[in-house]
């Protein structure tokens, strides 16, 4: 590996292309899903390896519920799955898992099985996983502002003391730092209201490759195209 390699400290992945993956194999969207939720599981090994410290990737938006119903209801089910076969591995590998976005609005048996991944890792000081669960960045924020307007009417904070320092403790991210490299899979080129605040200064690397083709070797492919960028922050150098 190239000795110039700079391994970005946060990872964060849309990982589109599910749907089109299965399309052009002749099966069903559902059949694409259950292949990225694989692949997710190597390329979180893959990056723990390289010594990212913190990996987030989306895993469905709160426009997602316009989606047909069969395929919602295999995605929630895959995630079910997920977060009870994770849970054995995380501990295994030393990852702390969080879940990012509004739960209120998954079911109970997910909310339950939510806690209990956090719960059960959140002493683990390996890298840490983020999954965007129901997540998007305008709500987001205002479920951070509601908290700060309730909060500044009980007295409890100065409406003059609010900063953005203060905005982001009251984000899902709230102790996490912002992503440094944000990739993009399967050719499209747009946020999707995914990590807006967190993702201002980050780095964007788009690839045509679907996700359920994504692998180690486009992982490095993306870090080297990262540690070529100048990062100046806005700021001279």
């Amino acid at each position: 590996m190239d000795n110039e390699l700079k391994i970005p400290r946060h990872i964060a992945i849309i990982m589109d292309g599910n749907g089109r993956w299965a399309k052009k194999r002749h099966r069903p969207r559902t059949y694409g899903h259950a292949k990225g939720a694989k692949v997710l599981e190597q390329i979180l090994e893959d990056a723990d390896d390289l010594g990212v410290k913190y990996f987030t990737v989306y895993a469905f938006s709160t426009e997602n519920w316009a989606r047909p119903y069969e395929e919602v209801k295999v995605i929630m089910n895959l995630f079910r799955e997920y977060l009870v076969s994770s849970l054995a591995k995380c501990m295994k590998n030393n990852v702390r898992a969080r879940i990012i976005g509004d739960r209120t609005k998954l079911s109970p048996d997910i909310i339950d099985a939510i806690r209990n991944l956090e719960e059960t890792t959140k002493n683990n000081t390996g890298i840490s996983f983020q999954i965007a669960m129901n997540y998007g960045s305008r709500d987001e924020i205002i479920r951070a502002v509601r908290k700060l307007v309730r909060e500044e009417r009980e007295g409890k904070i100065d409406a003059s003391e609010i900063s953005e320092e203060m905005l982001e403790q009251y984000l899902d991210t709230a102790d996490i730092p912002d992503p440094d490299l944000l990739i993009r899979t399967s050719g499209e080129e747009r946020l999707s209201n995914f990590l807006m605040w967190q993702l201002a200064y980050a780095e964007f690397y788009f690839t045509d490759v679907l996700w359920p083709d994504f692998n180690k070797e486009e992982l490095i492919k993306a870090i080297e195209k990262y540690s070529s960028r100048d990062r100046r922050y806005g700021k001279l150098k």
